[in-house]
């Protein structure tokens, strides 16, 4: 078990007693030593953590505390480094952009043996082999978190193109390709855009009279049903 992981699994020890408990009981739970213990105790109150007690008397953790950043474990790092890579390599320059940004602030709050883990996580993503779309998806992402109507050209598989106004409520990104799921008033129903199909984007200053997660829990609802456009 890594050091990181060990001071999460105490933390996370703490959260279960809410009285205080012995160091030596904490230290039992652990497996580790009492010497340890006491160690990893100080370096949790070192970087913020609202531990109460001392040796002999017990510890408690104070309620409200959240994890801070550098209480990521091994995976969760890898997990982390891999998101924001293969968010970097998406054409959405600014989610791109957003991906490289956050990682960094995230690697300026690790201790400096999580940083290096950072740094030298091993899990590659692959040059992006995808249809490019003319269109800039950072407006479609706001006409989402506004709950914005769209208005576009659309091409189908087979060339024919059509004017839609949607309510779009959520963003697929897949391997080759991006989709906008939204209500489209043209069909009244449920549709699936294919991005490298759009253009002639306008971004609608109309909200659409649903709610976004309303939306969102009744297309799960049809995800049996065929897909069209």
């Amino acid at each position: 078990m890594s050091r990181s992981e060990r001071l999460l699994d105490l933390i996370q020890c703490l959260r279960r007693h809410r009285r205080p408990v012995s160091g030596q009981l904490l230290a039992d739970e652990l497996g580790i030593s009492i010497r340890t213990l006491y160690r990893d105790i100080a370096t949790l109150q070192g970087q913020g953590a609202p531990i109460e007690g001392e040796a002999g008397l017990g510890y408690v953790l104070k309620p409200g505390f959240m994890l801070p950043p550098l209480m990521f474990t091994d995976e969760e790092i890898e997990a982390i480094v891999l998101g924001s890579r293969w968010v970097a390599k998406q054409p959405d320059q600014r989610l791109s952009a957003a991906a490289a940004d956050a990682l960094a602030k995230i690697a300026a709050v690790l201790p400096d043996d999580l940083r290096e883990d950072l740094d030298a996580s091993t899990l590659l993503v692959g040059p992006a082999m995808t249809a490019i779309e003319d269109i800039d998806l950072g407006t479609v992402r706001q006409a989402i978190r506004n709950e914005r109507k769209l208005g576009f050209l659309y091409r189908d598989a087979g060339g024919a193109a059509s004017q839609r106004v949607v309510w779009p409520f959520a963003l697929g990104f897949f391997d080759k390709v991006r989709v906008v799921v939204a209500w489209c008033e043209m069909r009244q129903d449920f549709r699936h855009f294919r991005t490298d199909r759009i253009s002639g984007l306008d971004a609608i200053d109309a909200r659409y009279p649903r709610r976004r997660q309303a939306l969102l829990k009744e297309w799960r609802a049809t995800l049996d049903k065929p897909s069209r456009s």
